[in-house]
């Protein structure tokens, strides 16, 4: 599975991302301009100690994404998209794309992708979420739908034992 951030404007967003990518195995693509420096003590702390751990590849634009990853199936999470996100049938390899905080992914782009573009459901006026969380809600679900592959599904306590 791939994450990517298209011109990602907060650093704090992204650590959380990456952290979260570690934890589930994912990739992570940046595409500049990054509104920040990937060493950025920000992105660490959000991170933990988990930055060190995390596939990331840096491209500088939109075409050298493109360039690298010939045939990639990519879908792109938007407010303005015309299918909910769950009503997907997402691809083990494929890339889930977001935008930066401010602006999203550019309209341009969701014009010529028109079919890839989902939407997370949200009540009223309210413009977006935030963007750490929704990578996190749209990652989960195409990974739910591949059957968590590689993932650990039960947990362990640390002191005591579940009962059997």
């Amino acid at each position: 599975m791939n994450v990517v951030l298209l011109e990602p404007e907060m650093p704090a967003n992204t650590g959380n991302i990456g952290r979260t990518c570690v934890a589930t195995g994912t990739k992570l693509h940046l595409i500049e301009p990054l509104g920040y420096k990937l060493n950025d003590k920000l992105i660490k702390r959000a991170g933990l100690d988990y930055w060190d751990k995390l596939d990331v590849t840096v491209y500088c634009d939109y075409q050298d994404f493109l360039d690298r990853n010939p045939g990639a199936k990519i879908y792109m999470a938007t407010t303005k998209g015309l299918h909910v996100y769950s009503d997907v049938e997402y691809e083990p390899d494929c890339f889930l794309m977001f935008g930066k905080e401010s602006a999203g992914i550019p309209e341009d782009i969701l014009l010529e992708n028109q079919e890839q573009c989902v939407r997370i459901p949200m009540w009223g006026d309210i413009r977006s979420l935030n963007l750490s969380n929704s990578v996190s809600i749209v990652l989960y679900e195409a990974l739910r739908q591949n059957g968590f592959e590689k993932m650990t599904m039960q947990g362990q306590l640390h002191h005591l034992h579940w009962k059997e």
